[in-house]
């Protein structure tokens, strides 16, 4: 069973873009998967709640009430949450995300959004 990441930026997505994202991670993995998050990510989302206003706000308080909901394992994290998820992906975990910069940094494969309706597998 593989392990997929998911970062706070694809969480965010599902307000912003309004994808089922957890019908479409199905749709593109045909393998036994556990979905997870990092903390330092619920932390984020936390941080963008109390701080942002808006539509952001808004996405970060539907990906916390994704998390419970769906009740995602939290991993453990401590520092910069991109370096963690480098560090998982070299561990042959897979990330979704939709950061640029974090992308090229992943080993793949990796999931990501396309065109703001569903998620792919990079190989």
């Amino acid at each position: 069973m593989k392990t997929i990441i998911i970062d706070t930026n694809a969480l965010m997505a599902v307000s912003e873009f309004g994808i089922d994202l957890f019908a479409e991670i199905e749709k593109a993995c045909l393998f036994q998967y556990q979905l997870t998050v990092l903390t330092g990510t619920i932390q984020e989302l936390e941080k963008i709640k109390k701080e942002q206003r808006g539509k952001y706000r808004v996405a970060a308080k539907l990906a916390l009430t994704l998390v419970e909901k769906f009740k995602l394992q939290q991993i453990t994290s401590a520092g910069v949450v991109d370096d963690e998820l480098v560090k998982h992906s070299a561990r042959g975990e897979v990330i979704l995300t939709q950061d640029q910069e974090l992308k090229k940094r992943l080993r793949k494969p990796y999931l990501t959004i396309r065109q703001k309706k569903w998620i792919v597998m990079v190989e």
